[in-house]
């Protein structure tokens, strides 16, 4: 591979590369996809082009469920770090690239291993649920992996008798225990989107917009879950505001998926929840908008960054992620 001198690298791989602005990026990108029998899978807080490009949008369950079936010899993963490691836990045999091995997750960041394995071996014979905004590592430590859109319903799986450790993220922690009634060791970790929401901005806009409906992600902190109208994943905001007769909200959580409900609701509005920082008017996550059109173009073009995980750790964190997806399937039925 001849290796051009604008090549950008850091001691992990490729991060970015300048394209021939003659090119049309979008067409390129469908050659390469389908000459190299490639799938492109975006999380719904990715940019409205990189969504548009892709051949399954979705929150985590649905792109896990897209990396588990996926008969495409490579996967490129339009989201973070954690989202690409779970596609090649599920398909070990797939080639797995991600456009920039930058774009991490301040939620997984903030359950670091062996803290987490310590903090696991002081509450023995507890299940530990995990949210899948987690590393491999955690996953490894998990009995099961949960998403926003089934926590509540994996929780709920558990015997009423059995002791639970819920990790990461506190906030979902408190409102999925706020719901059931089930005493669990909450870890302390928090996504730093979704815990800058303000609630006085919120309000203010609130008294804007009397007509507007608060939508809510469960990552939110208590106080803005207080005062939404409706609290779920991105998915279940997504189909709230189809389903819904409303034709206003004010949605709390990543800005990514506006762009799907203006795509589903061309006629409602929908205004993007401020964040305490009084000179935004949105909240984005900076690792999910590291992702663009140019570095899908050359990760496909040039097959990396490629996402390697070792195969014992594969094979722990498999089990995790597979009894979730089993749960799962069974409630759909």
């Amino acid at each position: 591979m001849n290796i051009v001198k604008n090549m950008k690298i850091d001691k992990k791989g490729f991060i970015d590369l300048d394209v021939d602005r003659s090119i049309d990026i979008v067409e390129e990108i469908k050659r390469m996809r389908r000459e190299k029998n490639a799938v492109i899978l975006a999380h719904f807080y990715q940019e409205g082009e990189v969504q548009d490009i892709a051949d399954f949008v979705g929150d985590s369950l649905g792109l896990s469920q897209q990396a588990a079936e996926t008969k495409a010899d490579i996967i490129v993963f339009a989201g973070v770090h954690f989202m690409a490691e779970t596609a090649k836990i599920l398909a070990p045999e797939k080639k797995v690239l991600i456009p920039d091995l930058q774009a991490g997750c301040s939620l997984a960041e903030s359950c670091p291993p062996d803290e987490f394995a310590a903090f696991k071996n002081r509450y023995p014979g507890h299940t530990v649920i995990s949210y899948v905004n987690t590393t491999a590592e955690i996953k490894a430590l998990t009995d099961i992996i949960c998403t926003s859109t089934n926590a509540l319903e994996i929780v709920r799986s558990i015997p009423e008798d059995e002791k639970i450790i819920f990790a990461p993220d506190r906030n979902l922690g408190n409102y999925i225990r706020s719901i059931t009634g089930r005493e669990m060791v909450i870890w302390e970790g928090a996504c730093h989107v979704h815990e800058e929401f303000s609630l006085e901005r919120i309000l203010e806009l609130k008294k804007e917009h009397i007509d507007a409906k608060i939508i809510a992600h469960p990552e939110c902190e208590k106080p803005i879950l207080i005062v939404a109208d409706h609290i779920g994943s991105t998915t279940s905001l997504l189909n709230f505001t189809i389903n819904d007769d409303g034709m206003k909200y004010i949605v709390a959580t990543e800005s990514g998926i506006l762009h799907q409900m203006k795509k589903a609701n061309p006629q409602k509005t929908f205004i993007p929840a401020p964040p305490k920082d009084s000179t935004c008017a949105c909240n984005d996550c900076k690792y999910m908008k590291l992702i663009s059109m140019k570095k899908i173009y050359n990760t496909l073009k040039y097959e990396l960054p490629e996402i390697t995980l070792d195969v014992k750790l594969m094979d722990k964190a498999r089990g995790s992620i597979v009894r979730m997806l089993d749960i799962s399937k069974r409630l759909q039925k």
